[in-house]
């Protein structure tokens, strides 16, 4: 698979030449009056989404990431140039867990250093350019599910560190923290969630695997049923209330009755009792859509149906 620039990754990903004009310094609000970023990535528009309020306090402010705290030892950080790319902070007593890098964050090994002291783990969520960008090149060593390295040629190519493949159920222990990871294919074959462990945070870090409103799904229905199944039972069984997404906008968390809705439709659309309409102008070649429940995802007609 040939190399592509991160202009090639925005227009493979249906964001075009029109996407790299937006100066970083342009804040979501702004970013979501325009209709490129209206209809590819969010087709409900802003009547539909929920308003972009954050109750996390900001502790950085960069012309390429907004970093906020979620708690003493959590924090998010939002890009600007993919619907609010989103990156994860999780802080233990002996190590922190750095979850994707965002799609052009410089120096983020420096800021990342400028809130956290204790060695850094970059994972990813999974490989797409609004989650291993640039800012990839300046971690040594990068985990992801081996079942995206098909995405590795054509978005991390040129990565000169070591690639480290996750499994499903490890646990990466950041002292006094530990932090599980179950695989949730379907928006990518490798797409990974991590879990935190302890009781007192009923949530994980799920990177585009539901779709925050709008799951691009490059695999099928069968793999999106297994894996709303699996995940269905995981929250209940832990009681995990939430998951922070890949494209965080402070009201916008994965619930379990996201998770049901996702298997209900992959149920139906397998079933037959659900169907979709395709259309000409796919975004990622994903030319079906079904819709219903808020929800919005796009697939490959016909051989995303099964």
């Amino acid at each position: 698979m040939e190399t592509i620039s991160r202009r090639n990754a925005l227009k493979w990903l249906g964001l075009g030449a029109a996407a790299l004009a937006f100066s970083p310094y342009v804040r979501a609000e702004e970013l979501f009056n325009k209709p490129l970023f209206r209809d590819p990535l969010h087709p409900q528009g802003p009547q539909g989404m929920p308003p972009l309020k954050y109750d996390e306090p900001v502790v950085y402010e960069g012309p390429d990431v907004i970093i906020r705290q979620i708690d003493a030892h959590t924090w998010e950080g939002n890009g600007h140039l993919m619907a609010n790319e989103t990156i994860y902070l999780v802080e233990g007593k002996d190590k922190a867990l750095l979850i994707d890098a965002g799609t052009k964050i410089d120096d983020l090994d420096k800021i990342v250093a400028g809130i956290t002291q204790k060695p850094v783990i970059l994972v990813a969520t999974h490989v797409h350019p609004d989650h291993t960008g640039s800012a990839i090149h300046y971690f040594p060593e990068i985990w992801i599910n081996a079942a995206d390295t098909v995405n590795v040629p054509m978005f991390m190519a040129d990565y000169k560190g070591k690639i480290n493949y996750l499994e499903d159920g490890q646990v990466f222990d950041l002292g006094g923290r530990r932090i599980e990871v179950i695989f949730t294919p379907g928006h990518t074959p490798g797409s990974a969630t991590f879990f935190e462990m302890e009781s007192d945070r009923k949530w994980g870090y799920s990177g585009d695997a539901f779709g925050s409103g709008n799951l691009l799904l490059t695999t099928n229905f069968s793999t999106l049923l297994a894996t709303t199944t699996r995940i269905e039972a995981y929250m209940k069984r832990h009681g995990i209330e939430k998951m922070y997404p890949g494209h965080y906008m402070g009201r916008n968390p994965e619930t379990l009755q996201r998770i049901s809705d996702l298997r209900r439709m992959s149920e139906e659309m397998i079933e037959g009792t659900r169907q979709g309409s395709t259309n000409g102008q796919a975004m990622m070649g994903l030319n079906g859509r079904i819709r219903d429940f808020g929800v919005n995802i796009s697939y490959r007609d016909p051989e995303g149906v099964k």
